[in-house]
């Protein structure tokens, strides 16, 4: 079964989200924005989130991570928690 690990950036808007986006894009490293602007106490790591498989996510986040690649940012991705900001940095 396939395995991931992703970091994410969890705010309560997606114009913050395309903000925040467009600021990693520009240059700024993904775990400096997590921590200073994530809502989601992973944050405090980076807004690491470990190691998970298929179906530990909620739906919406789970088919980012597995379909997206390796070391791409994706979203904004609208969950029950707000909006998302993805990073995987491994699938096995």
């Amino acid at each position: 079964m396939a395995r991931a690990e992703a970091r994410h950036i969890l705010v309560d808007s997606e114009e913050k989200c395309l903000d925040l986006k467009k600021q990693i894009e520009e240059g700024a490293k993904f775990e400096t924005i997590a921590q200073a602007h994530s809502t989601c106490p992973s944050s405090r790591d980076g807004g690491n989130l470990g190691e998970f498989g298929p179906g530990q996510m909620v739906p919406e986040f789970d088919k980012a991570v597995f379909s997206s690649d390796v070391g791409e940012v994706v979203g904004p991705i609208k969950t029950q928690f707000g909006w998302h900001l993805l990073e995987v940095t491994k699938r096995v």
